[in-house]
């Protein structure tokens, strides 16, 4: 049978009219990274680091969804993400070989760092959502399942049922769940969380919620909400949680159909289990430029030299003048308060359908480097996301750079341009009025050096004017070889808060990026 193309969390009627697919926008004529597979979306990867054979830490494992009825695909790596071989289809183990089910849609893989009742430390679990056809072939069920490894992904068991759902997607009085996302609590017990159109006899669209395992998910207690919006209209979908290391879980999510279709809001939880106020749709992640991400987030924390680290999201898309195609990685390093800032993403996908891209997979790896993973459209059929597939690619990361597009603008404006950092710049009117204003949140204070990407628009060439907490900090240019400056000079940041503004000369420029390196270290 073929796979029908749909997008659970997200199928209302209104969101087909709400917003201009992607491929409207202009984007890049090739993709960059290594096609692993054919694949319509949803990666999701972990790489082992909880083994009882330490020779095993380090392999990576990935999962994702492809077209069809074969199963959810598991592949492995064992050279540090650079090359994939095909394992084995992941398969509906709860149904008897029951023809008209199986496992494949939205899995989610991940790795026990600790025991959870019998299930011992670096247990690989697979969640993923069994669909049920009737006799005619029509999805009419859901059954969001968990599966256990204890060998490293090579033999899956069937745990148990997180929670069943009815109906089809395109369905008025559809019932689905959708999306989950399974992660172990402190005192050992699994948490599950999930998408529910359960709730539509009480005003809610669709909402978010979790339930809890005590017995390492063979079975699972009473449903919790955690984000539900009244009124019937907003779909609150595809939660996903990481850790930041001061304790507290991170959950990001869509909101369809909300004030701004498809954005992306940050909720927070002292214990995994408490996220406030159902109502409450959290903090908009969002560029003090105002762009932000949308539909289909992932929230990662992620290290970053030797301080507290980054929270960053990846996306399918993005709106408020960011990247339609959503080719970038938004990471904040205070918590996720202030402004976010953008980073281009290790693969440059194609967009062209709402699959490409629909959750993806980002890893931390050795030497500052991250390891990304995502589905992008084929060139020329790029509407058909059955000609999807799966790329992959590592590069450094850079959360030392923070994009002029991104700061607080007056009398200047974002520029798509592949020559900049982002693919983007922003070009800045001359003196009086042009201004880039960067919020900018350092965990140390001390000694930084400073360094600005610029280019002239043809005319005499015109510093501009680099100004820090109000102090005036002294920049001496030198040109590159692909005719951009670099800038650069040296002060004192506080720890916390610091506003960095770039202001315009006598003549106007293009900005590209101010980069701030401890003094210790050498920008480039």
């Amino acid at each position: 049978m073929t796979r029908p193309i749909l997008l659970p969390c997200a199928l209302a009627c209104a969101l087909a009219l709400a917003w201009v697919p992607a491929a409207a926008a202009p984007g890049p004529a090739q993709a960059t990274g290594k096609v692993l597979a054919d694949g319509v979306g949803y990666v999701s990867a972990v790489r082992l680091a909880h083994q009882p054979e330490a020779s095993s830490n380090g392999r990576m494992l990935m999962v994702f969804e492809r077209d069809g009825m074969g199963g959810i695909p598991l592949y492995e790596s064992v050279d540090g993400g650079a090359h994939w071989r095909f394992l084995s289809n992941v398969t509906d183990q709860a149904h008897g070989g029951d023809p008209h089910w199986q496992l494949r849609w939205q899995p989610h893989l991940s790795e026990l760092a600790k025991p959870s009742a019998d299930l011992p430390t670096g247990t690989l679990l697979l969640a993923a959502n069994a669909t049920g056809n009737d006799a005619t072939s029509r999805l009419v069920a859901e059954d969001l399942q968990l599966y256990t490894s204890t060998d490293g992904g090579r033999r899956w068991r069937y745990r148990g049922s997180i929670v069943k759902g009815g109906g089809n997607p395109s369905d008025k009085d559809n019932h689905g769940v959708w999306e989950p996302n399974v992660h172990r609590l402190d005192d050992g017990r699994l948490v599950a969380y999930y998408s529910s159109e359960k709730h539509k006899a009480e005003g809610f669209n669709q909402l978010l919620a979790h339930k809890v395992s005590g017995d390492g998910g063979r079975h699972w207690g009473k449903e919790k909400v955690d984000v539900a919006i009244p009124g019937g209209v907003e779909r609150p979908g595809m939660a996903v949680v990481d850790r930041l290391p001061d304790g507290r879980y991170v959950m990001t999510y869509e909101d369809i159909d909300g004030p701004n279709n498809g954005q992306v809001y940050l909720k927070t939880s002292a214990d995994g289990l408490d996220w406030g106020d159902p109502a409450d749709r959290g903090t908009p992640v969002r560029t003090a430029a105002g762009a932000w991400p949308a539909a289909s987030p992932i929230v990662r924390w992620l290290p970053w030299r030797d301080g507290p680290g980054v929270i960053a999201v990846v996306a399918e898309r993005a709106g408020g003048d960011g990247d339609p195609s959503g080719r970038s990685i938004y990471w904040n390093n205070d918590g996720g308060r202030g402004p976010w800032w953008e980073a281009a993403a290790p693969v440059q996908k194609l967009t062209g359908n709402i699959h490409a891209g629909w959750t993806q997979a980002l890893l931390a790896m050795p030497g500052a480097r991250l390891w990304h993973a995502t589905t992008s459209s084929d060139a020329a059929d790029p509407q058909d996301a059955r000609k999807n597939v799966v790329m992959y690619a590592d590069a450094p990361a850079r959360f030392d750079r923070y994009e002029a597009e991104d700061a607080a603008r007056r009398w200047s404006v974002r520029i798509g341009d592949p020559g900049a950092s982002n693919g983007a710049k922003a070009r800045m009117a001359s003196a009086p009025g042009g201004q880039l204003s960067f919020p900018v949140h350092v965990s140390a204070g001390g000694a930084y050096r400073a360094t600005v990407r610029w280019q002239d628009l043809g005319f005499t060439p015109a510093l501009p004017v680099l100004r820090v907490n109000g102090a005036t900090w002294v920049l001496a240019d030198r040109t590159g070889q692909d005719g951009w400056h670099l800038a650069t000079a040296s002060g004192t940041l506080r720890a916390g808060d610091n506003t960095v503004v770039i202001e315009g000369a006598q003549r106007p420029a293009d900005v590209d990026y101010l980069q701030l390196d401890p003094a210790t270290r050498g920008g480039d």
